[in-house]
């Protein structure tokens, strides 16, 4: 992979990472009642928008990732987002690693580097 895919698949993870962590910051606001008045509070917040806009660069990063690299690749790559959202979650939302979702984490990690070195 040359640095310049490198870095086009890094900012996928990061932006997909980031538009997952705003979406999560929303949700956790305090909000008014149930319903409507709930999805009216929470579709208002600069935060969703921030993660659509993280979204939307995610998806035009991924199709030129896509155009450059073999499917079955790129979305065994694009699988270490889960690493980084479980990561990302317990430092900045204070969820729970379990050792199972760490062991997960490390054979995620370690499918994706044996595929990688194998391809």
């Amino acid at each position: 992979m040359t640095p310049a895919l490198f870095l086009l698949w890094l900012s996928t993870i990061v932006f997909d990472t980031c538009g997952q962590l705003m979406f999560k910051a929303a949700a956790l606001k305090e909000h008014p009642g149930q319903g409507w008045s709930y999805w009216r509070f929470i579709l208002g917040q600069p935060l969703i928008l921030t993660g659509v806009l993280c979204y939307l660069l995610e998806f035009l990063l991924w199709l030129a990732f896509l155009a450059a690299t073999p499917l079955s690749l790129a979305v065994l790559l694009s699988s270490l987002n889960i690493i980084t959202l479980m990561l990302a979650g317990h430092w900045l939302f204070d969820e729970r690693l379990s050792p199972w979702r760490v062991i997960g984490m490390l054979l995620v990690a370690t499918g994706v580097t044996l595929s990688g070195v194998a391809g």
